[in-house]
């Protein structure tokens, strides 16, 4: 878990109010919802979410939007993985130390499930109770559709599945992993500057934070798989290099990538020197990114 208390508090309090805000707006009859709830609630370490309502409450957004976009983008995120875990994928049978979706359901509401947080995903980002400015909500769906989708996460998966067994260098691998975690992490924080009314040309150092704590996450996940604790992680570890994936640690060497994990940290903390003491949220962040141990 993190030292630093601001961001302890920081990811508890995130992890109530998203599991109490999927509580409250998930459908809750029925098998389709069971598996719903089971992908979206409880577990995970809530950091889209964290990185969107952030960056929302730094440009003075209301608390209340930043969340329900929050619920949002960790929908996307909960799809991704139950889509990911079936065998027709990654084929990992435990998620956040409970059983997989598929396990709990079976591998057709699985995927039922996942398509149905998707579609709720902009369900809740569309809603006038997510923002009053129509522009706002269309341009948050725009940002998220983009992220998710063939030029953002899945985009990136598809790369993932295509490399399998070849020899990628090290900015093809890059840009994968800028699709399959980046997107989504950048869209959290770019989101959040949607929210309060930051405009475009105003948003640069906030991608450049974003672009760099994503490549840094993915770098500290693929050491993590290589030697983390899977008790800690919840789930399956060391299968990258059995299924022949290529991955940071892979073209790096262990040491190498974690060095390139904290320069990238660095850089991002970098990219808000603007900021006063409203940026440490992400700020720690940034940090916690290579120090957590799952």
């Amino acid at each position: 878990m993190p030292t630093e208390p601001l961001l302890a508090d920081a990811l508890g309090a995130i992890a109530r109010d998203i599991d109490g805000m999927f509580d409250a707006l998930l459908p809750s009859q029925g098998r389709l919802a069971a598996a719903m709830r089971h992908a979206a609630i409880g577990g995970g370490k809530r950091l889209r979410p964290l990185l969107l309502t952030a960056t929302a409450a730094m440009h003075g957004a209301d608390r209340t939007h930043a969340m329900r976009a929050a619920v949002a983008i960790e929908a996307i995120h909960a799809y991704s993985l139950v889509h990911d875990d079936l065998p027709c994928m990654d084929d990992d049978a435990m998620r956040h130390g409970k059983p997989s979706t598929h396990i709990a359901f079976g591998e057709a509401m699985a995927v039922l499930a996942g398509d149905a947080l998707q579609s709720f995903a902009f369900e809740v980002l569309s809603d006038p109770a997510t923002s009053g400015d129509p522009f706002v909500r269309a341009e948050m769906v725009q940002v998220l559709a983009l992220a998710s989708g063939a030029q953002g996460m899945v985009g990136g998966q598809v790369l993932d599945i295509e490399g399998e067994g070849q020899a990628l260098d090290l900015p093809a691998i890059t840009r994968m992993q800028q699709l399959k975690t980046g997107a989504l992490l950048s869209a959290a924080v770019e989101m959040g500057a949607v929210l309060g009314k930051l405009p475009a040309e105003g948003r640069m150092h906030l991608k450049g934070y974003a672009r760099d704590i994503g490549l840094a996450f993915q770098i500290a996940d693929d050491l993590l798989d290589h030697a983390g604790d899977e008790t800690k992680a919840g789930k399956a570890l060391r299968k990258d290099a059995e299924a022949g994936k290529q991955t940071f640690v892979a073209a790096l060497g262990a040491d190498r990538a974690r060095e390139q994990a904290r320069m990238l940290v660095d850089q991002a903390i970098a990219h808000l020197g603007s900021y006063g003491q409203e940026a440490d949220l992400l700020r720690a962040v940034a940090r916690y990114i290579v120090e957590r141990d799952h």
